[in-house]
């Protein structure tokens, strides 16, 4: 089964009778609150590959919506659904007791001078951070407007520098734009390995058998905040003081 698959299979018992009673489709993220009370967040993609002026053919009809059919959206042939179906199972996972911890995610990396670390995707707000460490970082972006001296990931997809990596950072987005089995598959000899974002599902047992280490990611402190922020073109910088930042390992 792909990661897409294991989440599904892992949320499913979840559901219950849960519904949506809240849906936001930003431009930076999406957010899913469900009439349980749990909320989840995910990132949006930048737009649908179709041209038309509708992106998503739900659109109307999601307020009612049983959480399960939602859910298995994480396994559509669609970016935006997918992303609603992340976000809908962050909703769900939010119920689940865990160890969590709330050091800052990069520090509990322990990053050394001299590793090799890749970055997949562009997280600007640490990359300063890591270089301080002494550490060579390599960073692949999917978008090539994305500013800065960026290595670029080709059209081939081609994932090499994980293989050869000691520490991998990866956005959770890669869930949504379909690469983390291509990239958890190129990764061989990593020490550390970090799934990092609010789209990032804090849930190891779909990742058991992989080299993911750690999962940070975030709950929802206060569902109205975040649903204005969404609703308004906000993202990570303005939705941070409203969340709650985890961590949880394997």
């Amino acid at each position: 089964m792909n990661i897409a698959e294991k989440l599904t299979g892992f949320a499913e018992p979840l559901c219950g009778d849960s519904t949506i009673s809240d849906v936001r489709i930003g431009l930076g993220y999406s957010c899913v609150e469900l009439d349980n009370g749990g909320m989840g967040v995910a990132w949006t993609p930048s737009r649908s590959p179709t041209g038309s002026c509708t992106h998503l053919s739900h659109a109307g009809g999601l307020l009612g919506l049983a959480a399960k059919e939602s859910l298995s959206w994480l396994n559509s042939d669609t970016m935006l659904e997918r992303a609603v179906g992340l976000a809908t199972f962050n909703a769900l996972n939010s119920k689940v007791s865990r160890n969590f911890v709330d050091d800052e995610a990069i520090s509990l990396l322990k990053l050394q001078a001299g590793e090799h670390v890749v970055m997949i995707g562009h997280f600007a707000p640490i990359e300063q951070r890591i270089k301080k460490t002494g550490c060579r970082l390599e960073i692949i972006e999917l978008d090539p407007g994305k500013p800065g001296n960026l290595g670029i990931l080709n059209t081939r997809q081609d994932f090499s520098a994980l293989a050869r990596c000691d520490v991998a950072i990866i956005t959770a987005t890669s869930i949504i734009n379909k690469t983390i089995d291509a990239l958890l598959a190129a990764m061989q000899n990593s020490r550390a390995a970090v799934l990092l974002g609010p789209s990032t599902p804090l849930c190891p047992e779909a990742f058991a058998g992989t080299r993911i280490t750690q999962f940070s990611g975030a709950h929802v402190l206060q569902p109205g905040k975040i649903k204005a922020i969404v609703s308004q073109g906000g993202g990570t910088m303005l939705m941070k003081n409203f969340l709650q930042f985890h961590s949880v390992s394997i």
